[in-house]
């Protein structure tokens, strides 16, 4: 099973926010995912995120790809080595 870590929209209409997720790679964006790793809340300033380090760093480490965006998030919290 190949699986990205992505983000998942929740939130109302023009007020978005995100859940960080693993996800399969063949799952909708919002649909079914594995595990829930943290939070992006990008309307607050500055963007409120909320982390699992010690679960982002196993997923990785068993070989799931982060977003492009999603290893941005990362990089700004300081998480070492990530790449999208």
């Amino acid at each position: 099973m190949s699986v990205k870590i992505r983000l998942a929209r929740r939130g109302a209409k023009k007020k978005p926010f995100y859940r960080i997720v693993v996800a399969d790679i063949e799952a909708p964006r919002d649909g079914k995912f594995v595990e829930i790793l943290g939070t992006y809340d990008p309307l607050q300033n500055p963007a409120a995120v909320t982390l699992k380090e010690d679960r982002i760093n196993y997923w990785i480490g068993e070989g799931a790809i982060p977003t492009g965006t999603v290893s941005d998030i990362l990089k700004r919290e300081g998480l070492p080595k990530v790449s999208a």
